[in-house]
């Protein structure tokens, strides 16, 4: 029920679901798990600390659960988990995390592309696309299903909310709002992720609401805490509003500018 080739190393306490497959000269650590049809490929390594769920594909090269690149880590015993059905492309690295969270997690359904880097207790949620050398610093938080362009880089404390789409070759050095298109140098607000938001079921009520709500936030010329007050006043609390509105709060790097 499980295939291991000759030469890959997997250690006698790493756990292996059934339906696992285990390409060429790839090493399995022990204190690890991987879920029911998992495939880790040829040269892969999976490091001790390391969870992945179901039917999850672990390329060429990559490397799951190594040590962070933190200064301040003493080498405590930390993780890395990885959702069900995830993708992780060739050479991409995920570290484990350190004693701020202990963990790094990445969901389900994600699809991590070549080079990308995942650094120590980074938080990634589900339906995640980072496209190509997309980098990482610690500590950075990613809602459901956003969208990074390739070789973008992303500062350390970020946090990007649900359904945004971040452009390519780009700098993240603040929080990014849920459901916006950010783009440009220095990076900015450019409109919805409207195709996004679309394909994923966002009817044109919720998309001209959510509209309304960042022309108050970036065309009204006021302070966040005034945009927070007004937005909270002036809309109805739906869903989407009340995801805008905990994002603001929550704020700490500030978010990113309105567009030019």
């Amino acid at each position: 029920m499980v295939e291991i080739h000759p030469s890959a190393i997997v250690h006698p306490e790493a756990k292996l679901g059934t339906d696992v497959v285990v390409a060429p000269h790839a090493i399995i650590e022990k204190e690890t798990e991987i879920g029911d049809g998992s495939v880790i490929g040829p040269h892969a390594i999976i490091a001790s600390g390391s969870t992945l769920g179901k039917g999850c594909k672990i390329s060429a090269g990559a490397v799951i659960g190594t040590e962070p690149q933190d200064l301040k880590f003493k080498n405590e015993k930390t993780f890395v988990s990885i959702g069900d059905h995830t993708t992780v492309r060739e050479y991409a690295t995920v570290n484990r995390g350190t004693s701020h969270s202990y963990y790094t997690r990445v969901g389900q359904n994600c699809l991590l592309m070549a080079y990308s880097h995942v650094a120590h207790d980074c938080q990634i949620g589900d339906n995640v696309v980072i496209a190509n050398s997309v980098n990482m610093a610690g500590h950075v938080i990613i809602g459901n299903n956003v969208g990074i362009g390739g070789l973008t880089a992303i500062h350390q404390f970020v946090h990007i909310g649900p359904h945004a789409f971040i452009g390519g070759g780009l700098r993240v050095s603040q929080d990014i709002p849920p459901y916006v298109l950010a783009a440009g140098e220095p990076l900015r607000y450019a409109g919805l992720n409207a195709i996004g938001l679309r394909r994923r079921g966002f009817t044109r009520e919720q998309l001209e609401i959510i509209k309304q709500a960042y022309n108050v936030l970036y065309r009204e010329n006021l302070t966040l805490k005034n945009a927070i007050k007004k937005i909270e006043e002036t809309f109805e609390h739906t869903p989407e509003i009340e995801t805008i509105l905990e994002f603001l709060k929550g704020s700490e790097r500030g978010i990113i500018r309105p567009e030019k």
